[in-house]
């Protein structure tokens, strides 16, 4: 047996980040700082986090006909990351975000889709074959959402685990949580998808069980610097710690542990393992600056984690 293969269905976008004193009022004028562009969008993120802590991963996504596509799609293959589905969209540009970022590391955030527009049921079919054969997939909503559906059908279909992060928030259909066997949302998130409101550990066992009744089987509810919320269908619900650590910026945090979380899942890690092993990934990731530059390698995570014991 080979080593087992992810998919990872996404958006690639070029991040343009401003560091603030703090977020300007409407009407408002602030004088940034560190002004640097630097690639990203969630699909790309979680790509180049699975690819670079270890996991044999190809990317199914799309970029514009433009100098900066190309030089992601460079960058993605460095990072280990298979590109041979990607394509450059002709008459389109890149995705693009502009992420404000204050003093406290909190970011606001506004994107253009771009070419991840293009990234519609018709361009999936072209590579479908890859969930086919994958062992997971993982998928986020920064896509056409029809897309993210058939996606997650097609795994479903093949035997292929599915790994959805809600992110940005939504609210989705019963049908396509119902394909779902592994979810991992942010407080928001969760809100979005349960009408659950997390403030303590009661709320987010209710929010679980919500989800757990829509079929899935795993829930991770992300709690920023609390860890996360685990929740195995048929246990009970616990809280496992992150790291301690300065956080820097907070940017990819998320979209690191979901692309270490695959990776380590598929080395047949049990989940309590694999979440230690995503929780350091993302530590290592929010003492530094910016999306795919903070991602760290294997062997960073390795050093951490034999530092923490």
């Amino acid at each position: 047996m080979g080593t087992a293969k992810l998919a990872v269905v996404g958006s690639i976008n070029a991040d343009h980040i401003l560091n603030l004193e703090s977020f300007p009022r409407p009407g408002e004028t602030v004088i940034g700082k560190q002004y640097q562009i630097a690639f990203g969008g969630k699909g790309a993120n979680q790509a180049v986090a699975a690819g670079r802590s270890g996991a044999d991963i190809t990317f199914i996504a799309c970029v514009g006909q433009d100098d900066i596509g190309s030089r992601i799609c460079q960058q993605l293959a460095m990072d280990n990351v298979n590109t041979s589905s990607i394509e450059a969209i002709e008459g389109e540009t890149t995705g693009v975000a502009l992420i404000l970022v204050n003093q406290q590391g909190e970011n606001v955030i506004c994107i253009n889709a771009g070419a991840n527009a293009a990234l519609t049921p018709e361009y999936f079919h072209r590579y479908q074959n890859i969930i086919k054969e994958a062992d997971a997939l993982l998928i986020q909503l920064e896509s056409p959402l029809e897309t993210v559906q058939l996606a997650a059908e097609t795994a479903k279909q093949n035997n292929t685990k599915v790994i959805l992060n809600p992110a940005p928030a939504q609210k989705l259909s019963d049908q396509l949580l119902s394909l779902v066997d592994i979810i991992t949302p942010n407080e928001t998130e969760v809100e979005y998808l349960t009408g659950i409101t997390i403030k303590d550990n009661s709320d987010a066992e209710k929010a679980a069980k919500v989800l757990h009744g829509k079929g899935i089987e795993t829930v991770i509810i992300t709690l920023g610097s609390c860890g996360i919320w685990l929740s195995e269908k048929g246990q009970k619900g616990k809280i496992v710690p992150g790291f301690k650590v300065k956080a820097v910026d907070t940017i990819a945090a998320g979209d690191t542990f979901n692309g270490a979380l695959a990776t380590a899942l598929l080395e047949g890690k049990v989940m309590l393992s694999a979440v230690r092993f995503a929780h350091s990934a993302a530590a290592i990731a929010v003492t530094r600056q910016g999306a795919q530059p903070s991602i760290p390698w294997r062997n960073e995570i390795d050093t951490f984690l034999t530092e923490q014991d």
